[in-house]
């Protein structure tokens, strides 16, 4: 009797995309909700000023100041791969309205816990969480989509959708959503999306090495984990950043 088996393809699955994703996220939020705190520079050293200038011109802060390029380097990887993880996620989710509901309640989850890692207060209405840039994204792509990819309607739309990320001030700002639109609108041009993604993300010098594990991405899903895994682990690992900032401030 012939094996009807298939055997699983090479590569990167969906969830294994999303785990490196997540790690390389946590790394980078490790510096800048911890390493960059100015409360935590003040324990460090008793002179510390509460200045960016300071943390980058501090001998005394050498240590903990490369440990956060470092961290930051690795963590621009993670954002380009959520980009190319939702634009995947909107070309095969079966209810796009649960989809958008998902990303609307996870982000209002998220703001109080990414309020308080990242600049300290309970609210700052100069800074959203990367769950409305999904969310903007994730409108964009859906007007391209009624509308048309070279529609005038849909491009408008589209980049209305990008404007609005600069006015609320978004993770990542316009230039995030405009990141999904541009991997959404090249999705079926690997090799062109693969280059302008890198050329959008140069500025961020390792930013495009999140292309690697994209062109990895073998079409599977993968294993699964639990369905809310990968949302809820957004604003948990923020609080428990958060958490041990706490801790280390009470330190003798």
């Amino acid at each position: 009797m012939s094996d009807t088996l298939t055997a699983p393809r090479r590569g990167l699955t969906g969830t294994a995309l999303k785990l490196i994703a997540v790690v390389t996220m946590f790394l980078d939020h490790i510096g800048a909700a911890i390493l960059e705190s100015t409360a935590i520079w003040v324990i460090l050293d008793d002179a510390a000023e509460t200045t960016i200038d300071y943390f980058f011109n501090s001998s005394a802060l050498e240590v903990i100041r490369n440990a956060d390029v470092i961290l930051r380097a690795i963590g621009r990887v993670s954002f380009p791969i959520f980009c190319f993880l939702l634009v995947e996620g909107f070309l095969h989710t079966k209810n796009l309205r649960k989809y958008f509901l998902r990303l609307g309640v996870f982000a209002l989850l998220s703001e109080v816990p990414f309020d308080l890692a990242f600049a300290e207060y309970w609210y700052d209405p100069y800074a959203q969480n990367i769950f409305f840039t999904l969310l903007l994204g994730l409108l964009a792509m859906t007007c391209l989509s009624r509308f048309g990819d070279r529609s005038l309607p849909g491009l408008l739309l589209a980049l209305g959708c990008i404007g609005l990320g600069e006015l609320f001030r978004v993770d990542y700002g316009g230039f995030g959503v405009a990141l999904i639109v541009l991997l959404y609108l090249l999705r079926d041009r690997k090799v062109l999306q693969t280059v302008a993604g890198c050329v959008a993300l140069s500025w961020e010098v390792t930013a495009p090495l999140a292309f690697i594990p994209i062109r990895l991405y073998n079409g599977e899903r993968g294993r699964s984990l639990p369905k809310y895994f990968f949302y809820a682990f957004y604003p948990l690992h923020i609080l428990l950043l958060c958490l041990v900032r706490e801790v280390m401030l009470r330190w003798p």
